[in-house]
């Protein structure tokens, strides 16, 4: 099973939903980064379930230990290891789930693959895997803004529920706007509207989809490895790599189909002695590496899998049957997926700047 990302900064996750705890492993993090559990804790409290009225009420503190990697404050260039024990697991939610496959769910493919599954909550397959990767994210954050970008910001925010669409401006929305509301949209006139969609369909045991849009503000030029790791390749990769999502794109992404070349173009102009572009439709990036632009990229979100609702499924035993969904889950996870696809951000551009130095010394 894959559970690493990057090649210099590198992670590991590790962990099922309904085991002892879940976590992260994170190798390749320089020296000296200043680094404390209190820090960690403030994402993952932006992760964490139970945090409001409209996500899953499945209530988990997530308090996260450092057992590894860090002493004094610093980090120690060893491997950093982070542990979130779980404690509010209720197994016997899923029971059915053990002969019964959930429609849309990674229950059939799993069983396909391995010919085995935790079906405690989705196992593996659950977004609970996501704490390791904001746990680790953390720490990208840290080191990017330590050593490589001062003024680094990274904001991803709700840009649409359902057929609900927020207007939000990628130039000026800060993390505070995006954080002052619980469905976590950058658009104050579309928070309520929003709050009332998730509402109504938990109300009839029903999930809703939506886009999380993530603009990436101050990253310096000349982040990306051409031509099989070209920086949207690897973010694509990265924001796919989570539960739930179907789509990504950057800049003008299928938009900029239905535009000439005279169009599209971003022209350049200089700006003291700094090279910029008139027009951002290339997100950021250009032949797969950072022109110093805010980046800028979307990433869609399916409705969450498991419904309040009985459906057509088959068992393990390839029967044809029904199925009702149980536990405690998500109507929405958009609010909830704000702060994991900041963390893959931060993680692919960590291990990029890392990379770059190694390659060419800045």
């Amino acid at each position: 099973m894959s559970s690493i990302l990057g090649q210099i900064f590198r992670i590991s996750t590790w962990g099922e939903s309904h085991g002892g705890g879940v976590g992260v492993v994170i190798d390749g993090c320089p020296p000296l980064i200043g680094l404390s559990a209190e820090e960690i804790q403030v994402d993952l409290d932006r992760r964490r379930p139970g945090q409001s009225e409209i996500v899953t009420p499945r209530k988990e503190s997530d308090t996260c230990e450092i057992l590894s990697g860090v002493f004094e404050g610093k980090t120690l260039g060893s491997p950093i290891q982070v542990m979130v024990r779980n404690t509010d697991a209720r197994p016997e939610a899923y029971e059915e789930m053990a002969v019964k496959y959930r429609p849309s769910h990674a229950d059939f493919t799993y069983d396909a693959k391995y010919g085995i599954r935790n079906w405690q909550g989705g196992g593996r397959s659950s977004a609970r895997e996501t704490i390791g990767r904001v746990a680790a994210a953390v720490v990208a954050k840290k080191v990017l803004r330590a050593q490589f970008a001062p003024e680094l910001e990274i904001v991803a925010y709700v840009k649409s529920i359902h057929d609900l669409e927020a207007s939000v401006d990628v130039e000026t929305v800060t993390l505070e706007q995006v954080e002052s509301n619980i469905v976590r949209t950058g658009d104050p006139a579309m928070v309520e509207p929003m709050i009332e969609r998730i509402k109504e369909a938990r109300g009839e045991g029903n999930s809703l989809g939506g886009v999380v849009e993530c603009v990436i503000r101050n990253c310096p030029p000349g982040l990306g490895e051409p031509v099989f790791d070209k920086l949207e390749a690897e973010l694509a990769k990265a924001m796919l790599s989570l539960p739930a999502t179907k789509g990504f794109e950057i800049g003008s992404g299928f938009a900029g189909t239905r535009m000439t070349g005279r169009e599209h173009n971003d022209a350049f102009y200089m700006e003291g002695e700094r090279v910029r572009t008139r027009t951002n439709l290339s997100g950021g990036i250009q032949g797969g590496i950072s022109n110093g632009e805010p980046i800028v990229f979307r990433v869609a979100f399916k409705p969450t899998a498991t419904i309040m609702q009985e459906q057509d499924t088959v068992s393990k035993d390839h029967e044809d049957t029904t199925l009702k969904g149980r536990g405690r889950h998500d109507a929405c996870v958009l609010p909830r997926a704000v702060p994991m696809v900041e963390a893959m951000a931060a993680l692919v551009l960590c291990d990029h700047a890392l990379r770059q130095r190694a390659q060419c010394g800045n």
